[in-house]
């Protein structure tokens, strides 16, 4: 079986899995050397991650939030990922990755964002995570940026991007990946193949056998992870950060990620998947659910029962409904429209600010903000 070492040298289509669809342990010697609570812990976040959907799709239908990106089927790939970093890792995401937030411990005011306020991005920044990022792979020259300047400083950490499948057909996505060989840069590329780019199936996105290959074309390594296996995950994830970081050696820095999983259903809240997929895919596709095959690990090795499970879902229930409470009970300040949209404001944009003032200032903010 191979080592740690050697995970990152496999072909790219040779899949990294520790744990089969049921659960069973398929690499013991790639197990994560973790203590039991941290094994529960990532549980517990994974829980949360599809309690979080849940509850985020029902507010969506009943009109209290914005459209959403749903994560179903995808905690494995991202808690999985993100136990295996440094809180002082910079991580950037596309519109699905709600697991980099909930494992650098979900700032309520996250739902914020969804609910239409820009401030539900600001206490992100407190725990190195860039704001979500809705144009496509927009944000990946920038990991590639932030982390050229990582190693500049000579800093002991590392900037990791998450992106779907699609971002492999943009430029940002190969402009990227080719800055960050050339100038081998200690950057992370986690590409979440959930299989459909909205309705584009994997087959009709890319040529190529694997997205992991792609790498090859710029000069470093690619791997492909079971991305519903949350250990094989972490295992990969955390060798990839190990050799960004590890300069004693000619190993290029950077590495391609190649999740394989499944979105489980729409593509946002705005989308019907039935138009282009079958029930029969999504069926057998959940029988790999990450949640269960962790769950029986974690119940076979003693780690988990019944018990731990519902305080579990107690301490989410509770969690869940303060942020939903306080995402309603906030009083947005309208003037916010017009400050961020440039450094400083056009003459237009202050036209448009004085007259929304004069506005306000004629009707009162009560009546004025109800209509």
């Amino acid at each position: 079986m191979d080592s740690l070492g050697d995970v990152l040298s496999r072909e790219p289509d040779d899949r990294v899995r520790v744990l089969d669809a049921d659960g069973t342990v398929v690499a013991p010697d790639l197990i994560p050397n973790l203590d039991d609570e941290t094994f529960v812990a990532m549980y517990r976040d994974m829980r949360f991650c599809r309690r979080f959907d849940e509850r985020m799709i029902s507010l969506q239908r009943q009109g209290r939030i914005g459209t959403y990106a749903s994560l179903a089927g995808q905690e494995g790939s991202q808690i999985g990922s993100m136990y295996a970093l440094s809180d002082d890792d910079v991580v950037a995401y596309q519109y699905r990755e709600h697991g980099a937030v909930v494992a650098r411990g979900f700032p309520w005011e996250y739902l914020l964002y969804w609910a239409g306020h820009e401030k539900g991005h600001e206490a992100l920044a407190d725990r190195n995570v860039f704001p979500l990022n809705i144009s496509i792979a927009d944000h990946l020259p920038h990991v590639t940026g932030i982390a050229m300047a990582m190693k500049h400083r000579a800093e002991s950490r590392v900037a990791v991007a998450h992106f779907g499948d699609g971002a492999t057909s943009e430029g940002d996505f190969h402009e990227a990946l080719n800055f960050a060989g050339v100038y081998d840069v200690p950057a992370l590329f986690v590409c979440n193949n959930n299989q459909w780019a909205i309705s584009t199936p994997r087959a009709e996105q890319t040529a190529s056998r694997t997205f992991a290959q792609k790498a090859d074309a710029y000069g470093f390594e690619g791997v492909q992870v079971d991305g519903m296996d949350p250990l094989a995950m972490y295992v990969v994830t955390k060798a990839a950060r190990e050799k960004a970081l590890d300069t004693s050696n000619d190993t290029p820095r950077p590495t391609l990620l190649e999740a394989v999983q499944y979105r489980y259903g729409a593509h946002t809240t705005a989308d019907d998947p039935s138009v282009y997929r079958d029930d029969a895919e999504v069926e057998e596709w959940q029988e790999k659910d990450p949640l269960d095959r962790f769950e029986t690990f974690l119940r076979e090795t003693g780690r988990l029962d019944d018990e731990r499970i519902e305080a579990i879902d107690d301490e989410i229930t509770e969690v869940l409904a303060d942020a939903v409470d306080r995402m309603e009970s906030f009083e947005p300040d309208p003037d916010t429209m017009f400050e961020y949209a440039f450094e400083t404001q056009t003459p237009e944009i202050r036209a448009e600010h004085e007259e929304f003032q004069r506005v306000r200032e004629r009707f009162g903010d009560e009546s004025f903000l109800r209509e």
